[in-house]
């Protein structure tokens, strides 16, 4: 199917820009700390955990450990989603589109 000329020009910067935020979300690297820096998670902009840190001075209490790295991972989730949500803002910002659409 052949579309307008003004709609398949639109689809294909559309394309252009979600390659383009794609590329930005993969650059995404954020670092979360729990517990006053006991545990240090870093994660990237698809969501996987790459590096956790954790102070040696907490290593024998296992269940504050646990705890402390599922909080720092839930941080660096929300850091990821934010850092996103600012690529995207800025990304479609320039479309044209209503706020709170995406």
């Amino acid at each position: 199917m052949k579309l307008p000329g003004n709609m398949q020009s639109m689809m294909k910067q559309a394309q252009q820009m979600q390659e383009r935020l794609q590329a930005e979300i993969a650059q995404i690297k954020v670092e979360a700390t729990a517990g006053g820096g006991m545990v240090t998670v870093k994660m990237d902009g698809q969501k996987q955990v790459l590096a956790v840190t954790i102070d040696p001075e907490v290593a024998g209490d296992v269940e504050m450990i646990q705890d402390l790295v599922v909080a720092a991972c839930s941080e660096a989730f929300k850091k990821v989603e934010a850092e996103t949500q600012k690529k995207m803002g800025g990304v479609l910002g320039g479309m044209g589109l209503p706020p709170g659409l995406f």
